[in-house]
């Protein structure tokens, strides 16, 4: 199943839902959603990986850099529930260490800071 994303919101918090395999054809997709919410101002993301089975290099590789981008901008970026195939490629590349990760869609959703609590540099 190629990737599917759907977009919803809770609060200031966009929530991508990812669906079936984000492989490099497909990982276009992800990055332009990306982009695009990031052009309207959006700086909280939470990734649900609940659905997502396999995921390549150039799809960890927009989740770092997605990750890193809205640090520098005072925002965030957060993953929920990677399992399988995801989880292990995650846990091998220490993204797990770098990436705050949840089970739970309420606790992480908790664990967003108002952008006005965030230090800017």
């Amino acid at each position: 199943m190629r990737l599917q994303i759907s977009i919803r919101e809770s609060g200031d918090v966009t929530i991508l839902d990812l669906r079936g395999r984000a492989t490099i054809g497909d990982n276009e997709l992800l990055r332009s959603h990306i982009r695009e919410l990031m052009a309207k101002g959006v700086r909280k993301f939470l990734l649900n990986l609940t659905d997502l089975r396999q995921i390549d290099s150039s799809g960890l590789s927009i989740i770092a850099k997605t990750y890193v981008s809205l640090r520098d901008q005072g925002g965030d970026l957060k993953l929920l529930h990677p399992g399988g195939h995801t989880l292990d490629v995650l846990k091998v590349l220490h993204l797990l260490e770098m990436i705050p990760t949840f089970e739970d869609e309420n606790q992480a959703l908790a664990s967003f800071r108002p952008l006005s609590d965030v230090a800017t540099p």
